[in-house]
């Protein structure tokens, strides 16, 4: 996971957009989100999506490795933020954000209470295999019953290109959160023309799908 800090240091953050994920303005209402609401978002660079959510009267909670990540969050938004020791974590916020620096497997039940819903756009794709059943794990150990969760993915063949982003098929998601999760796909299309990156390497398909989730 060290990795992450490198890229960030060496602003390989080609992950990065400068606007909300479309998805997440489409499919919100999935998480059934009333004003006031906590909305976790785990490995969360400095991602617009979080300043979305405020806007929309949200709360939300997060974790990021790097603290450039964070301290670029509240420079590029012009928040200004308060900064404190909790346990291991570096603790960064605002007013209706806190944002956890450090290990997403550090995290407890403790620093997600009134944790309601979840939006991963970038968590779990931006995991190795071996990580992504314990990263599936220890979510659900974090959150509370009842808890909805927006999952976006995408899907391609790993052998044409290497990862991160790392390709998650509707097989593997269904694994992963086969035990106290319903799970229901939203959408599922392949978006390659769209990939520039993608096509350069001559990869067949890259599929993006979104799945609304609940921990029962």
């Amino acid at each position: 996971m060290t990795d992450w800090i490198q890229r960030w240091q060496e602003n390989k953050i080609g992950w990065h957009r400068d606007f909300p994920n479309t998805k997440l303005i489409e499919f919100i209402d999935c998480l059934e989100l009333n004003p006031g609401d906590k909305v976790f978002v785990p490995l969360c660079g400095k991602s617009k999506d979080m300043l979305y959510l405020m806007e929309q009267g949200y709360q939300v909670i997060a974790v990021e490795l790097s603290a450039l990540a964070a301290e670029q969050f509240f420079a590029d938004n012009q928040l200004t933020y308060q900064k404190h020791q909790e346990g291991c974590f570096k603790v960064y916020s605002a007013d209706n954000i806190c944002l956890y620096i450090g290990d997403f497997f550090e995290l407890s039940k403790h620093q997600l209470s009134g944790v309601v819903a979840v939006y991963d756009r970038a968590a779990l794709i931006a995991l190795p295999m071996g990580l992504r059943v314990k990263y599936a794990q220890h979510l659900y150990a974090i959150i509370s019953s009842d808890c909805r969760m927006l999952l976006l993915t995408l899907n391609y063949p790993q052998a044409q290109i290497s990862g991160p982003p790392y390709a998650v098929n509707k097989d593997e998601v269904l694994s992963l959160y086969k035990d106290g999760f319903e799970c229901q796909l939203l959408q599922c299309f392949d978006d390659i023309e769209n990939e520039p990156k993608f096509q350069r390497e001559n990869v067949d398909f890259i599929e993006k799908a979104t799945y609304c989730l609940r921990k029962y």
